[in-house]
């Protein structure tokens, strides 16, 4: 289906609507993806940002808004932290201060606000953030509900190569999925979205809104995107960032590595690619590749129990008795402490 851009409107919006409804339904859930860049080092600026869009689709009569990976802390595309085998520079150890600085605390007053936004506009919202859990960083997506609730939180599970020297490694306790007026609401972001075990233990868990933030923007991406919505008869999401260099500081400051030389300020950097594809696989809104936008589209439940009649993965379809999956879905922590008073409270039970 080509992409219609709504009526132009002069209201002062920040980025064009993207819309592509489906048929009525008598159980329809109005979703957007954001497809816009962060404000690079400033995570003050990028909340503004985020609270702009998100009234923005909220305007469109959006329930439930999807920001990329990464939106808040910012995806350092093309730094390499002064990483080579066997050495660090001080230039990558500072590179990364100050990305740890622009990183969020969660709990945290940037949380905090986030759930104010999603209770003030009565809103659903997914974000994609880096969190801060002392000196080890995160790629994590929040879930925010329609009265200002926060729910609770994903953790990227396996960062995809250099992500590995400055992002932690999430566990089975941060792969949730929640269950919502509007839907099973649940994230896996970016190339974990490859990991069969990992989506067939979203699948599991009765996901039917599936949420993809991504900082792949690759023709291909699509291809992953629809198998998703097939293979989990699940309405799938993807968010991603539409950058250009100008999005970016500018050199010295923060350099592309073995590219810097060839970009200029509107440069493409991240060309976004953000797309809603329904159970049957039908693309209902995007891929737009043209610059920041807001993609929406009507999802219509209903979609899910037709595609589940066809196939359903974790049901009518599978072989428990030839395949199955043990998750481990408890915090793994490298330090553990038992008080005194809580053995000697057990000694006497």
């Amino acid at each position: 289906m080509a992409l219609t851009p709504a009526p132009p409107v002069h209201d002062g919006s920040l980025v064009p609507e993207v819309d592509m409804g489906a048929e009525p339904s008598a159980a329809t859930v109005r979703a957007t993806v954001v497809q816009a860049s962060t404000v690079f080092y400033d995570t003050p600026a990028t909340l503004d940002k985020a609270e702009r869009l998100l009234a923005e689709a909220v305007g469109n009569g959006s329930q439930l808004v999807v920001f990329p990976e990464a939106f808040v802390g910012g995806y350092p595309r093309g730094s390499t932290f002064g990483v080579t085998i066997g050495n660090r520079t001080a230039k990558g150890k500072e590179d990364f201060r100050r990305y740890h600085a622009s990183a969020i605390d969660i709990p945290g007053p940037e949380v905090d606000r986030l759930a104010a936004m999603a209770g003030k506009y009565k809103v659903y919202l997914v974000m994609g953030v880096i969190e801060r859990d002392g000196y080890t960083l995160y790629c994590t997506v929040l879930y925010f509900d329609s009265q200002g609730g926060y729910l609770g939180k994903h953790r990227k599970l396996m960062p995809t190569a250099l992500e590995r020297i400055i992002w932690g490694f999430g566990d089975g306790s941060t792969i949730p999925v929640f269950s919502t007026p509007i839907g099973k609401i649940g994230a896996a972001i970016c190339w974990e979205n490859k990991m069969p075990l990992l989506r067939t233990a979203m699948y599991a868990k009765g996901i039917e809104i599936y949420c993809a933030p991504t900082a792949d923007a690759r023709p291909i991406w699509q291809s992953s995107m629809t198998h998703i919505a097939l293979e989990g008869g699940c309405f799938v999401l993807s968010a991603n960032q539409f950058c250009r260099r100008k999005d970016y500081p500018p050199p010295p400051e923060y350099v592309f590595s073995g590219t810097e030389e060839d970009l200029i300020p509107d440069s493409v950097i991240s060309a976004g690619g953000s797309v809603i594809i329904s159970p049957s696989g039908a693309v209902l809104a995007g891929p737009n590749y043209d610059g920041e936008a807001l993609i929406s589209a009507d999802l219509d439940l209903g979609e899910i129990a037709r595609a589940k009649f066809d196939f359903d993965v974790v049901g009518h379809y599978s072989r428990p008795e030839v395949l199955s999956l043990i998750v481990r879905d408890h915090p793994t922590k490298p330090v553990t402490f038992t008080s005194a008073s809580e053995e000697t409270e057990g000694a006497h039970k």
